[in-house]
């Protein structure tokens, strides 16, 4: 741990989360980094939407259990994903019109209110190569 105390020393971090989809639905993963941690899972058949939501989850999730609940109240994050329509519908810009969306929707601003501030950003799929990669590999090995 004395690693991640380091890394998370500054009271600003970046993640990076990517959920995706072979097909729409199809089998569906999610990646995510923090700092130096990588992590993946394969979630099974969705929308590629779902698993954008469902890795934003689990990386807030993660986020709070690597800083504890203290030092994630006094931690500002940076949410960095490529998915436009998510960063969109969390910032207020899209309403959420899918069904199955909504319930994610609202866990993610639930999960918001344990960190000082969280920024949702868009980022080109280029910048988020890292993540990506990690959706491929737990897609390849399907599980």
């Amino acid at each position: 741990m004395v690693k991640s105390a380091k890394l998370f020393k500054e009271r600003k971090l970046v993640i990076y989360t990517d959920g995706g989809a072979r097909g729409n639905p199809g089998p569906a993963a999610l990646g995510v980094v923090i700092g130096d941690k990588e992590y993946s899972e394969y979630l099974g058949e969705m929308t590629n939407n779902k698993a954008e939501y469902l890795a934003l989850v689990f990386a807030l999730k993660k986020t709070k259990a690597l800083l504890g609940g203290k030092k994630a109240g006094e931690t500002e994050l940076e949410a960095r994903m490529d998915s436009e329509l998510i960063v969109r519908q969390l910032n207020g810009i899209y309403k959420i019109k899918e069904p199955d969306l909504q319930p994610l929707f609202i866990e993610v601003w639930n999960l918001k209110l344990d960190f000082k501030k969280v920024d949702f950003r868009h980022i080109p799929r280029e910048q988020n190569k890292r993540a990506d990669r990690l959706v491929n590999e737990a897609l390849d090995s399907g599980k």
